[in-house]
């Protein structure tokens, strides 16, 4: 079973999670993000918390003045169902995610936990190439959850999410590969008037396998392309950077992959909100069935 990063993520942190204004986070795909898995069904599990270090001031770098402090630990059950028909050359596959997460904003004096917005992706295209890899997805975020506190676990509203990665491996026995899986929302208005301006995700992976086990540098970076929109919106948008490592653990007699990684963001920048920036770290689970 290769490694799977079949469509459109999860969002595992809240509303003032690790992102930009939008429902992808960052960091819960790294090595071989792009490869979606051949034709059967997989329950993905993933295990992050995110502590919030800083914010950055709206339209800048510079940390906003205090102990701006908070964290978000979550666990997002995912459910892929890779086909046997194809479509386009590819397989195709559908998926949905349900994020269940606990946050606490300490500078905000809020704490909540709960089921967060579900997505359901009704497509995922994989294609598999001599030494590469391919993904092409899209789907879409709902508005399910509660959004009652600023640590509740909605974001208020709805985000349509194209998907699109490589995997190229550099070695017939395919022992190092690079790979980079780009998220593109669209996003919608919330009740107050405010439509968040439309969001780029990439998380990029440099991986070499040692036998038994993989390891590789990863990262992200979170871009917001377009401006927000609305009474009291800037014309700032934010960003965020990441560096981290990632170990994959192959267990193929249970058809079981485990992984952990760890991110640092090294650089965040405010927009219509002050930017949070931290460390995040992943535990995922893949079970094929």
């Amino acid at each position: 079973m290769t490694h799977l990063a079949s469509a459109a993520a999860l969002a595992l942190l809240a509303t003032a999670g690790a992102q930009a204004e939008g429902h992808y986070v960052a960091g819960v795909e790294g090595l071989q993000g792009p490869s979606v898995p051949p034709p059967g069904v997989y329950y993905l599990g993933y295990l992050v918390h995110y502590d919030i270090n800083s914010l950055s001031a709206p339209g800048s770098s510079d940390a906003v003045p205090g102990r701006n402090k908070g964290s978000v630990t979550a666990v997002a059950n995912r459910l892929v169902w890779i086909t046997k028909h194809k479509f386009l050359g590819a397989d195709y596959g559908m998926e949905t995610i349900i994020p269940v997460m606990r946050t606490s904003l300490d500078f905000a004096n809020s704490k909540d936990s709960g089921v967060g917005d579900v997505y359901v992706g009704p497509l995922v295209l994989g294609w598999h190439g001599p030494q590469w890899d391919a993904v092409a997805a899209a789907g879409m975020w709902l508005d399910t959850a509660s959004t009652s506190k600023p640590a509740s676990p909605g974001k208020g509203f709805k985000s349509t999410m194209l998907t699109g990665g490589l995997t190229y491996y550099f070695d017939s026995a395919k022992t190092i590969t690079g790979s980079a899986l780009a998220r593109y929302e669209f996003n919608t208005r919330k009740d107050n008037g405010i439509r968040p301006g439309q969001q780029l995700t990439v998380e990029w992976g440099l991986g070499k396998s040692f036998g038994t086990f993989s390891a590789g540098l990863v990262g992200y970076s979170q871009l917001q392309t377009t401006r927000d929109k609305g009474a009291g919106a800037r014309s700032d948008k934010s960003s965020v950077h990441a560096v981290g490592a990632e170990v994959v653990y192959p267990i193929p007699n249970a058809g079981v992959f485990l992984k952990a990684a760890a991110y640092k963001e090294v650089h965040a920048k405010g927009g219509t909100n002050p930017q949070p920036k931290g460390s995040l770290v992943r535990f995922t689970l893949v079970k094929a069935f």
